[in-house]
């Protein structure tokens, strides 16, 4: 392939993520802009160059002169097929772009976060409800704050579908985001499965590096149904999605009091912060660092998955402000008052 042709490809492709995040039809101007933020500097005109393209090719859709286009299923097939190698260590892009755009103050409690986002059946939200209920209790997951949107409603860049009701979760990439502003990196070397004992961290049993996935291990781990969060919830003992990171052992001072910050303001996410070139959960750490192991957001969602309720997910997919997300009481009591 040229290189003039691979560079129309990659165009295309990043206009298509654009359309297939945002589900609904937009112009020229709101594509560039969106893709302005990701760091893909195209102009508005030649945004409209390639979606004419695009349109020959079946891969999108015009909908009025004025509300723009949409995505095809032949674009959402080309998003899916697209050369391995430009999809590889785009779980690591995600965690880096949505840890630079956190604006996040524990002390204030002002700013946005990373989300999660999933969907589900609408007719069992309820149950789904209930079966997470126990999961966010135990602290299984980054915050027990989340946001619930309905069909039509907005979480993030994504417009909940009919049939479905969206839920937002509070990711991991919030902590990374937090601690950098705070001057502290945070490398995440892999995501997996957890494996607790006595409620306690054990050892992680399977494991996919962020740098060569395609796609947020979280995901994969749970379609393949790999967790056992409910017998963690009865016995203290199962799998559980985490994350694996490192910082410099010189800020690990630091770290301790960011995270109790973040504890105070509900982020509570640790499992474990390790010691200089210690191992941490098995994993063998460099002499000059500390482990990090992060509990998954997408735990309560595991946990429906468990349960045979199959749910949509985009991990690390948007920012929402703090303030816009609620606590679990709070949408517990107003989703079954009205029973």
């Amino acid at each position: 392939m040229s290189f003039e042709k691979q560079d129309i490809e990659r165009k295309t492709l990043s206009i298509l993520k654009v359309l297939h995040e945002v589900q609904e039809p937009v112009g020229s101007r709101i594509i560039a802009e969106r893709l302005r933020s990701q760091g893909v500097d195209l102009n508005e005109r030649t945004v409209r160059y390639h979606l004419r393209l695009m349109d020959e090719r079946g891969l999108t859709q015009l909908v009025g002169k004025l509300n723009g286009r949409r995505i095809t299923n032949d674009g959402i097939n080309e998003i899916n097929q697209a050369l391995i190698k430009d999809k590889v260590g785009f779980a690591t892009s995600r965690i880096e772009t949505l840890a630079f755009s956190t604006g996040f103050d524990y002390e204030t409690r002002r700013g946005p976060l990373p989300v999660n986002v999933s969907l589900f059946p609408r007719d069992r939200f309820g149950e789904a409800l209930q079966i997470m209920g126990p999961v966010f209790d135990k602290g299984l997951c980054i915050s027990s704050i989340f946001a619930v949107a309905m069909p039509g409603q907005r979480l993030g860049e994504i417009v909940v579908p009919e049939g479905r009701v969206g839920m937002a979760t509070v990711c991991s990439a919030a902590i990374n985001g937090v601690l950098l502003k705070a001057g502290i990196p945070m490398d995440s070397r892999f995501g997996g499965i957890l494996q607790l004992k006595g409620h306690r961290p054990s050892r992680f049993v399977e494991i996919i590096h962020y740098s060569g996935s395609s796609l947020d291990p979280s995901e994969i781990f749970i379609k393949a149904r790999m967790t056992s969060v409910r017998d963690v919830m009865l016995t203290g003992n199962g799998e559980v999605l985490a994350s694996f990171c490192e910082i410099p052992a010189i800020c690990r001072p630091a770290a301790e009091r960011v995270m109790q910050g973040l504890n105070q303001a509900g982020i509570t996410g640790l499992l474990c912060l390790g010691d200089t070139g210690k191992d941490v959960c098995e994993i063998p750490i460099a002499p000059n660092k500390v482990g990090v192991v992060l509990i998954s957001g997408l735990n309560p969602v595991a946990a429906v998955h468990e349960f045979g309720i199959e749910t949509e997910n985009h991990s690390m997919c948007a920012l929402m402000e703090y303030e816009d997300l609620v606590k679990q009481d709070e949408v517990f009591s107003d989703m079954f008052s009205h029973r």
